[in-house]
Order: structure tokens, then C-alpha cells, then sequence
């Protein structure tokens, strides 16, 4: 693959990872969409769109997938979106990502794997970036959607995990979200009486589930054999901070000390876990 398609496919990949977390924050802030419906119909949204390349691709049925990692899947994009009633774009992002990379690296740690000591400084980093950025105070973020998003970040940790190794990502990813689909629908049942529809709300669903996260996963995997691992690693780093920009142009957010702070602890000590493993 030509390095410039390389580059031009790796940030539209990082634009539509950051694309959920606006789109989501949207609908939530902007109509009056509630997050059950919201998550429904992403993840329908998406099904549908991987089920269509699937078969574009393949000409078959889909094959993969499997209930342990849809109901991960499903965690994550529920936890997701009942989270971002109450967070902005960009501490929403910040604390997902970390909060998955904290998953990768706990998992690896129980698995023997040993950090090196400039790793073990970059993980003492992060995690310390989090924590100064959930300490009481003004500036910060709600207890409750905090916890949310923490626990959509291990859902999203754990669903990455059990997908090492399980075939074609694309097919693999189709099925769990077919899979994790009939979940929302049965959340959204489960929450019927708080239920409220809005136009644009669904439209920015549906751009979640069909563009930023079925077209935008497709393109991921299909960019990422290209990758080194440890570049494919590091240029997730952008999303937090794409999702920060996204949150002050289109949804007039503010940016905090105490965040630019905790971005640049979490942000630089991932980076130097990532670089520094061989």
C-alpha cells in the first residue's frame, strides 16, 4: 500500500474514532434523543453497514464473532453513551482511552510480560494523570459518568483483547455487532418509559454506528496490516485530542488547566510505555 494512502486512511480512521465521541455528545447535549436509543441505533446502524461489506466482500454469510465479545462490545457502547449524558467530548475520550490502555497493560502484566523502568514511569504517569483528573474539585468531571466511561474503557479493553488473533477483523467485528445489537434493543425495552425520540438525535446516531464506527472500523483494519504495531499504537494517541478540538469548534466546549494537565500526563505516559516496548 502507497505510503500517502497509508497516511490519508490512518486519519480518517482517527477522525472517525474521534467522529463517535462528538456525534454521541451531540445527540445527547443538543436533542432530546435518550441514551438508550442512541446506543440501539448505533449499534444496529452498524451492523447493518458491516453486514453490506461483508457481503460485498466475502459473498457469504457472516461467520464470526462470538456472544463473549458482543456482550463486551455492547458494555462499551452502553456504558459509552450513558457516560456522555453527562461528560464533554473531550474529558469523555481522554478517560475511555486511558482507561483502555490501562486494561492492555494490566492484561499483559498478569500475562508476565516485564516494563522496562522508562515503561513503569510512563505507566505511573498515566495513572496519575487519571487520578489528578478525577480529584474533587471545580473543574471536575461528574463522579457517575466518569465511573460509566471508565467501565466502557475495560469493556472496549477487554473486547480488543479477546479479538487478537480471531481471524479477519472486519468479519469478526460484523458478527459481534449483529450479536450486540438484539442487546441494546432489549436496554432500550428495558428503559421504555424514558424513551424520547429526535430527529437529528437519530441522524447522529446512525452517523455513529453506520459512518464513524462501520465505515470507520473497515477502514482501521484495512489500513493496519500496513502499520507497525507500535505506530499503530502511538497514532491512537490523536484521538483524545481530535475529540478535544471536535468538542470546542462544533459544541463550543471549554478546555480546562486541570485537562490539559491530566492530557499531557496520560497522553505522554502511554506514549512511553508504547515506544519504549520492543
Amino acid at each position: 500500500m502507497q505510503t500517502s494512502r497509508v497516511i490519508a486512511l490512518t486519519g480518517l480512521a482517527m477522525l472517525a474514532f474521534a467522529g463517535n465521541s462528538l456525534l454521541c455528545r451531540l445527540a445527547l447535549k443538543q436533542t432530546s434523543l435518550d441514551a438508550s436509543s442512541f446506543t440501539t441505533l448505533r449499534l444496529v446502524s452498524g451492523a447493518l453497514v458491516l453486514w453490506l461489506i461483508v457481503r460485498v466482500r466475502h459473498g457469504k454469510p457472516m461467520a464470526g464473532g462470538n456472544w463473549w465479545s458482543a456482550l463486551a462490545l455492547f458494555a462499551y457502547a452502553a456504558g459509552f453513551s450513558f457516560a456522555y449524558v453527562h461528560l464533554p467530548a473531550a474529558t469523555g475520550a481522554l478517560l475511555l482511552f486511558g482507561a483502555v490502555q490501562a486494561t492492555m497493560f494490566a492484561y499483559g502484566l498478569t500475562r508476565g510480560e516485564r516494563f522496562s523502568r522508562p515503561q513503569l514511569i510512563g505507566l505511573l504517569l498515566a495513572l496519575g494523570g487519571l487520578v489528578g483528573l478525577l480529584l474533587p474539585g471545580l473543574s471536575a468531571p461528574p463522579p457517575l459518568g466518569s465511573v460509566l466511561m471508565l467501565g466502557a474503557g475495560v469493556a472496549w479493553g477487554v473486547y480488543s483483547l479477546r479479538g487478537r488473533g480471531a481471524g479477519d477483523a472486519t468479519l469478526v467485528t460484523a458478527g459481534n455487532f449483529m450479536r450486540a445489537a438484539p442487546m441494546a434493543g432489549l436496554l432500550s425495552l428495558l428503559l421504555w418509559g424514558q424513551t424520547t425520540f429526535d430527529t437529528a438525535g437519530i441522524v447522529y446516531a446512525v452517523a455513529s454506528g453506520a459512518v464513524a464506527s462501520g465505515l470507520g472500523y473497515t477502514v482501521w483494519y484495512t489500513v493496519l496490516p500496513a502499520l507497525k504495531a507500535t505506530h499503530a499504537a502511538t497514532v491512537q494517541l490523536s484521538v483524545p485530542v481530535l475529540a478535544a478540538l471536535g468538542g470546542v469548534l462544533f459544541l463550543g466546549e471549554s478546555i480546562t488547566v486541570r485537562l490539559v494537565l491530566a492530557s499531557a500526563a496520560i497522553l505522554g505516559g502511554i506514549a512511553l510505555v508504547i515506544l519504549e516496548k520492543r
